[in-house]
């Protein structure tokens, strides 16, 4: 891929990632009966048990955009200090926020066609991370790598999911019961397959 097509890609992205964490900060305000949770019915947004599991993901998700995103910096990665301390807060943000997302997963909308897609999203964001941390611990830099860019797209179904559900409502004007079960499957297995494709072609340049 040309360099400065990949400067112009990863820019977006770090704008995407900062404007979809802030986005997720601005809850922390603590108001249950405004935005996302007012969305629920009253014996859910008045839970404390969801009310945990929301501030956590949102919390520590947005922490994990944040994080993610600049380990990508060739710069940045020179710094071992620093890039091993950002990892760090990276894996600790998505095992806090991969957990609660999971719970929270469990009170989706759309039935069991929207529960499980962000269940297994959950999962998929959990076990790509692990390996990731498993694969460094093992010194085996190639695999972190892979499996590293494999967490970040799941990491980023928050943004596609912000981009593809207000586009469903809007323009496609879907009830938002049915724009809820395609967008949990679609702010994140098309992430998967083209990160997969993506890993795949670099190895394809490396061997020709």
């Amino acid at each position: 891929m040309n360099k400065r097509i990949k400067i112009i890609l990863w820019g977006l992205l770090v704008f995407l990632s900062i404007s979809i964490a802030g986005y997720a900060f601005s809850y922390l305000s603590f108001t249950p009966d405004k935005g996302f949770p007012a969305q629920k019915p009253e014996e859910i947004r008045t839970s404390f048990f969801w009310l945990l599991a929301f501030y956590m993901h949102i919390s520590f998700g947005g922490i994990a955009l944040l994080t993610g995103v600049f380990q990508f910096s060739e710069k940045l990665r020179k710094r071992v200090v620093l890039h091993r301390t950002l990892g760090k807060i990276y894996l600790i943000s998505i095992l806090l926020g991969g957990l609660a997302g999971f719970m929270l997963s469990i009170f989706a909308e759309g039935g069991i066609i929207a529960k499980v897609g962000f269940n297994l999203l959950a999962v998929t964001w959990l076990l790509t991370s692990w390996l990731a941390y498993s694969s460094i611990r093992n010194r085996d830099i190639e695999a972190h790598r892979k499996w590293m860019l494999r967490s970040y797209a799941a990491c980023c179904a928050a943004i596609s999911l912000r981009l593809i559900l207000p586009f469903e409502l809007a323009a496609l004007h879907m009830d938002f019961t049915t724009a809820y079960q395609i967008v949990a499957w679609a702010c994140w297995v098309p992430n998967m397959i083209v990160i997969e494709m993506y890993i795949r072609s670099q190895k394809q340049v490396q061997l020709a």
